[in-house]
């Protein structure tokens, strides 16, 4: 970390440069955000340590194949609908630069992602400024100042933005002999033959797995918790199907294993590693393995070097995320926001808030509370008649189109808020925890989301449906759930069930189900 010049420190001295926002970072949640603020002409800059966007996917994921998938063909025409199943697009009016025409693969090369965020800054003019490192962030009076070689930005508000930074390193004794993913190889000829141990057993883990399935003599992943797999959790970051042939492996008996224990200790041993392992879920049997190879896939944390002693933002238990508000801003720095995948605390492991799909509309709504905060401009809302049926026919098309709610299910939400005079307020695509923050001395309001069902099914693949209105909340699959509010406390919630191609129009499982429950709930006092 690089000490302030002298002089530099006041942002009166004349060569501070005043903005009201500085974003760091410009990956894909700094681009998206600087678009937002460009859009509704705030005074921003972005800046970006590289020399172009994009930084990250220039150099992951290793095997260089994205696991975000780019459904090309639906039966769709509609633009809002289509972005449910596009999950590399940034978010822009209009929809005139999509990820599709970067790349029709399903999952695509990481080059197509980095000429489509190189594109989207050049095409929309963003205020970037490249080659320009922050060494310091320090949290003043009225603002802060963000220190960079040779210039000094005094701002209201900083956004990081800037990504993953340094590797999440174990404290295991000898990890220093482990290889990590940033730096092993890539050709899997260079693993011919060998015993393979892989530390972690997330997605860089199996993708690492996956590319060396046919050189390895033995790959074993290893990690202390059980695998994840996403067709189980329904979390894009856990394990995807894609890499089912590394499982099939372990079923079959090929020597490939995925294991549950502690890693003890790494141990050289000649040209080979002796790792000593207790494993979890066998009464604390130990063993002793030796391989080739060690390498660690065991994921990234945020860079906190940045943070000056008075803009140090309180961290996770792991400590590789900040932890916010409901508003994207850290805990115990005023005025200091996190943007994309950093801003993933409050749904860690659940909605898509690490990945673009899910932080484009979390940032949309952040411009929207930023604008409110620092340039007056109220939220945005409607407001509409206290009638059952206008309120039916506004959820059912808000479920029925809005990607926002589809993608970020759990999360973010549309709440009908009744005033004290009896008006109905919609406000859309909100965090619900913000939601109840913002409006918990508010003694009736509502929340519309996307939920899945959370039952423990012994098989995904067979589970047992009811498709009876009444029997709505055990839905497995994603379907809509109004929740009632008094305050902070949830007073009544509805499901509604299910349907296979995601249109809930039918009269007799939706519309009047639905409109039954705002007649009856929307004229209660409490």
């Amino acid at each position: 970390m690089t000490a302030p010049t002298p002089g530099a420190t006041s942002h009166h001295d004349t060569t501070t440069e005043q903005r009201r926002y500085v974003i760091i970072g410009a990956g894909p949640a700094g681009l998206q955000l600087s678009y937002y603020l460009q859009q509704a002409g705030c005074d921003y800059i972005t800046l970006e340590r590289a020399a172009a966007p994009a930084e990250f996917f220039r150099h992951f994921p290793r095997h260089r194949r994205l696991i975000s998938l780019n459904k090309v063909h639906t039966t769709s025409t509609d633009p809002e609908i289509r972005l449910r199943w596009d999950w590399n697009s940034l978010l822009h009016e209009p929809a005139d630069l999509p990820f599709a025409k970067y790349s029709s693969e399903y999952f695509p090369h990481a080059d197509d992602m980095v000429r489509y965020l190189t594109e989207f800054q050049r095409h929309h003019q963003l205020a970037v400024r490249f080659d320009t490192t922050v060494e310091q962030i320090e949290r003043l009076d009225d603002g802060f100042l963000v220190h960079t070689p040779g210039r000094t930005l005094h701002c209201r508000c900083v956004i990081v933005a800037t990504g993953w930074g340094p590797p999440n390193i174990p404290a295991i004794p000898g990890i220093e002999h482990a290889t990590g993913y940033e730096d092993m190889h890539t050709d899997p000829a260079a693993y011919t033959g060998q015993r393979v141990l892989i530390l972690g057993k997330g997605n860089s883990a199996f993708e690492t797995a996956s590319a060396i399935l046919g050189h390895a003599a033995m790959i074993h992943l290893a990690s202390p918790r059980p695998l994840r797999l996403a067709w189980n959790t329904k979390h894009p970051g856990d394990v995807r199907g894609h890499h089912g042939a590394v499982l099939d492996s372990y079923q079959f008996k090929t020597l490939h294993s995925v294991l549950d224990c502690v890693i003890d200790e790494i141990r050289p041993l000649g040209n080979r590693y002796q790792v000593h392992l207790t494993y979890t879920h066998a009464d604390n049997e130990t063993a002793v393995m030796e391989y080739e190879s060690v390498l660690r896939c065991t994921g990234f944390a945020m860079d906190t070097t940045p943070f000056g002693p008075t803009c140090q933002p309180d961290m996770v238990p792991s400590g590789r995320l900040p932890t916010t508000t409901g508003d994207w801003q850290s805990t115990n720095i005023d005025g200091l926001y996190f943007a994309g995948t950093l801003a993933q605390d409050r749904d860690f492991k659940k909605a898509s808030s690490a990945f673009i799909d899910g932080f484009r509309y979390n940032l949309r709504t952040l411009t929207a509370l930023l604008l409110e905060r620092y340039e007056g401009i109220p939220l945005p809302h409607a407001h509409i008649d206290r009638d059952a049926d206008t309120v039916t026919t506004l959820v059912l098309d808000r479920v029925n189109w809005s990607s926002a709610l589809w993608t970020q299910f759990e999360f973010l939400c549309d709440a009908l808020v009744v005033d004290p005079d009896g008006h109905l307020h919609h406000y859309t695509d909100l965090p619900e925890d913000h939601v109840r923050a913002r409006f918990r001395d508010h003694p009736h309001y509502y929340t519309v989301s996307l939920r899945w069902g959370r039952d423990d099914y012994g098989d995904v693949f067979a589970i047992e449906r009811h498709p009876q209105p009444d029997r709505a909340a055990e839905s497995a699959f994603i379907h809509p759930v109004i929740r009632r509010y008094h305050g902070d406390t949830l007073v009544d919630e509805l499901h509604l069930l299910e349907d296979l191609l995601a249109e809930w129009r039918r009269p007799d499982r939706h519309i009047e189900p639905l409109r039954e429950y705002f007649a009856r709930e929307l004229h209660r006092d409490r």
